[in-house]
């Protein structure tokens, strides 16, 4: 029993020491959860100080998981790990893993990019490769969208950023092309002064750049008349719509016809076609 009671005193101070630092470490666990929500609120709010919309997603990453890796250290040096040797196991742990997932570390380099260039914002529309979409998020790895038929697509942000971009919405105007096709035997200046009057109707077409109307093609069964004109970027489809919709009454209302594909058909009769056979072969 003595030798038991001496054991017992002398694992005493280690257990409290240990205990001490499990109340420590769950302590610094705590307030390193608590320090990261306040961070994360806080970069949230950037966006109230003017700060660009895009930046707030990966500024918020970065900040959390610097929080979390500040209060790993921590939590390591109250069991007194020798956190600079961690440091360097760490960092050639990171090469390592760099060289593995190379695919990945390009998506965060071309998000990085993405975000100093700003070819593109949260809440614009563009075109990359087939994809179109308003942009609502752009992370660390993935650039995710909002399809016009209500697909969210979260695409890598290297292949955003390899392809040629469109932004449709950047720019404060867009122009509107139509083409009216009417028949050859219609009259070009009443086709012009269709497009003329729809124009006038439009108020929503801006009056600089001016429109331009021309002849754009004549084609296999038709005159193309060509009508250029501007209107601002969010009211383009409206504006779009609305003269396609009125266009074809307005031809019909001057007696434009919009032809259908033609294509004429000569027939030759049997003597026709010998008569012509013979004259080939006296030309040989």
């Amino acid at each position: 029993m003595d030798g038991l009671k001496a054991q017992l005193e002398e694992l005493w101070p280690v257990a409290m020491g240990v205990g001490l630092n499990v109340l420590w470490a769950l302590l610094a666990l705590v307030v390193t959860w608590v320090a990261a929500k306040l961070v994360s609120r806080a970069v949230n709010r950037l966006t109230e100080r003017g700060i660009d919309e895009t930046l707030v997603p990966v500024l918020e990453t970065l900040a959390v998981w610097g929080t979390y890796v500040v209060g790993g250290m921590v939590v390591l040096d109250i069991f007194g790990a020798n956190t600079t040797s961690l440091v360097a196991l760490l960092g050639a742990a990171g090469l390592a893993i760099g060289l593995a997932l190379k695919d990945t570390l390009q998506c965060i380099a071309a998000g990085f990019v993405l975000l100093g260039l700003r070819p593109f914002r949260v809440g614009e529309t563009i075109q990359f490769g087939s994809i179109i979409g308003t942009v609502r998020k752009v992370g660390l790895f993935t650039t995710e969208l909002d399809t016009p038929d209500g697909l969210r697509i979260s695409a890598p942000n290297d292949k955003v950023w390899g392809e040629t971009l469109t932004n449709f919405t950047r720019n404060a105007s867009r122009r509107i092309e139509i083409i009216a096709s009417i028949a050859y035997g219609d009259d070009i200046e009443t086709g012009m002064r269709v497009l003329r009057q729809l124009v006038a109707q439009e108020p929503r077409i801006l009056q600089e750049p001016e429109p331009a109307y021309a002849v754009r093609a004549l084609a296999d069964s038709s005159v193309n008349l060509h009508l250029r004109a501007w209107a601002k970027t969010d009211e383009y489809w409206d504006v779009y719509w609305d003269l396609m919709k009125k266009l074809k009454p307005a031809l019909e209302a001057e007696g434009l016809t919009i032809p259908f594909p033609q294509r004429e058909l000569h027939i030759v009769n049997g003597a026709e076609k010998s008569m012509a056979k013979a004259e080939v072969l006296e030309q040989q």
